[in-house]
């Protein structure tokens, strides 16, 4: 039986495999070892064996793990085998490129609407979605039985809105405004930090700008 719980780094892995599994299946395959997974992702053979594991596969000597299970044991590991339905709160630039990203279901979420205050915003079809007024985003959470929200406000009014997916029943946010928001022990909050990602690739730059320069 599969574990129930995994590390980060496992968890960021494990849709670099399931990319490359279902890429590997399009052209035709039926196995994949662990040293092939490894040698493509350019990881450790140790580290892709674990992750794997983890999630419950079984591989067959000399021929590695029927790619078909395996794809299904990740999907099922990750929560990806059923498609979970989202709220978005805020169709600014990065809402609507949330909104119009394709590869989202692949991953089992489905942002079923939208919502946001602007008078010129609320009533617009936005990729498929007409965009609601965000005082009706908890009742249409509560009826609606949505447990994830995504959160692209401005940060003034993260608090508040996040306030009201709470109320809505909401149990998932993900939170890509710079506020560190306040909510009950249930609700799970992943923080999307922009700002510390580009940090982190501006210094590895400018690290390897001096190198380049001292050599």
């Amino acid at each position: 039986m599969a574990c129930k719980t995994a590390g980060v780094p496992t968890l960021k892995r494990l849709p670099l495999y399931l990319r490359l599994l279902r890429r590997m299946r399009e052209e035709g395959a039926e196995y994949a070892s662990g040293a092939v997974l490894a040698r493509e992702l350019e990881l450790d053979p140790i580290v892709v064996r674990k992750d794997l594991a983890i999630t419950g596969a079984r591989g067959k000597p000399r021929l590695g793990f029927p790619l078909h299970e395996l794809i299904e044991s990740v999907e099922e590991f990750l929560g990806w085998s059923n498609t979970t339905d989202a709220f978005l709160a805020g169709t600014g630039s990065l809402g609507q490129a949330l909104l119009g990203y394709r590869g989202f279901e692949q991953h089992g979420l489905r942002i079923t609407a939208a919502f946001d205050v602007d008078s010129g915003t609320v009533g617009r079809r936005i990729y498929g979605k007409t965009v609601l007024h965000i005082d009706r985003l908890a009742d249409l959470a509560r009826r609606m039985h949505v447990r994830l929200g995504i959160l692209t406000v401005p940060a003034a009014v993260a608090q508040e809105v996040a306030d009201a997916m709470v109320a809505g029943g909401i149990r998932g946010i993900w939170n890509f405004t710079p506020t560190r928001l306040h909510v009950p022990e249930e609700v799970i909050l992943q923080r999307e930090d922009l700002a510390s990602t580009l940090a982190v690739l501006s210094h590895k730059l400018h690290l390897q700008g001096a190198l380049n320069k001292s050599g």
